[in-house]
């Protein structure tokens, strides 16, 4: 029996797999509020008790960047230690991976279905892949192609320094650099992220005011990315609408400086929780448009496929899919 995690910042997701024709089985699932509980220690003992099904393996993709077995997860108060865990579930080692390497292993055990394509690239593209998440933070990862097969890897391309692409982003910056001291891709491509761009568009009075209603809807809830994320898919607020036309924009131009860094000509995949409820503005051309913008690489760029991953359980699949792989099953798909 193998337990996997896929643990982030909003939510931490458990399950038991089991290995059938060597394919991954899903047996139990459960989802937990992060911020509730204290630590992933806490999460795994309720999970696990309540189940009572016996463990050889585990592995959990952690948002955060895993060394050596530990983990300081980067949008939570967490610290994620391996050899705890192991000692809590009584087995003899716990793997810990990136939430987005987790994903990278995951997308082998996807199908066809669980994909939208944005752009199809060349018919025989092969070679590196990477894959690039916004969510309540932004992750990144790569695969390494060897000639045979792809390997994941890690990466914190996140929190690398947001680069503005035209004058409006230069003005988003230079009011970015007001409020932190540093300002990453993760500080305008994420939950949080998508409402500091509004804000930038409100707090300048660009594009009209903010209306009553949304004031009042962001005032009382507790997420204000989501109230203007559903503004702006409906059409009904010309701010969140510029303000996710920004945000798509810039989300296309980091994918396609990732795929750049690690030369991702076999592809690069959008996962986090955020592609699929937008599905409808990353299909009407902007974001393929500041993909494919890369000045001589053009032509490059337009050679990439590219697709949304809409399978919301991929990390916690290559969180499975990794540790079978480690306990030398290494004929799982």
């Amino acid at each position: 029996m193998i337990l996997a995690g896929d643990i982030g910042g909003t939510k931490t997701t458990l399950a038991f797999f089991t290995i059938e024709q060597e394919r991954l089985k899903p047996i139990i699932e459960s989802t937990f509020p992060s911020r509730e509980h204290g630590s992933l220690r806490e999460i795994t003992r309720k999970f696990v008790s309540i189940n009572s099904l016996s463990i050889e393996h585990a592995c959990f993709g952690v948002a955060g960047p895993a060394k050596e077995g530990r983990c300081e997860a980067t949008n939570l108060p967490w610290v994620v230690d391996a050899k705890i865990l192991a000692a809590e579930l009584g087995i003899e080692r716990v793997w810990l991976i990136n939430d987005l390497e987790a994903t990278a292993y995951g997308i082998k055990a996807l199908e066809p279905k669980d994909f939208a394509i944005l752009n199809n690239g060349a018919s025989d593209a092969k070679g590196n892949a990477a894959v690039i998440a916004a969510g309540t933070g932004l992750g990144e990862a790569g695969f390494y192609w060897d000639g045979k097969q792809h390997f994941p890897f890690a990466c914190e391309g996140g929190h690398a320094d947001f680069a503005p692409c035209n004058e409006l982003e230069m003005e988003l910056l230079s009011h970015l650099l007001k409020h932190f001291s540093h300002v990453s891709y993760e500080r305008v491509l994420s939950g949080p992220g998508l409402f500091n761009i509004y804000s930038f568009l409100r707090d300048t009075g660009r594009f009209g005011r903010e209306p009553e209603w949304l004031s009042e809807k962001i005032s009382r809830g507790d997420n204000p990315s989501s109230a203007v994320s559903e503004a702006a898919l409906k059409g009904s607020c010309e701010l969140c609408v510029k303000a996710m036309d920004i945000f798509v924009s810039i989300y296309g131009a980091e994918a396609g400086n990732l795929a750049l860094k690690t030369l991702a000509t076999a592809g690069v995949y959008v996962g986090g929780g955020i592609a699929p409820k937008i599905i409808k503005k990353l299909t009407d051309g902007n974001f393929i448009k500041a993909f494919i913008s890369k000045g001589r690489m053009e032509h490059l760029m337009q050679e990439i496929p590219v697709s949304v991953i809409l399978n919301d359980k991929t990390a916690l699949l290559g969180a499975a899919r990794y540790a079978a792989l480690k306990s030398e099953r290494s004929e799982i798909q």
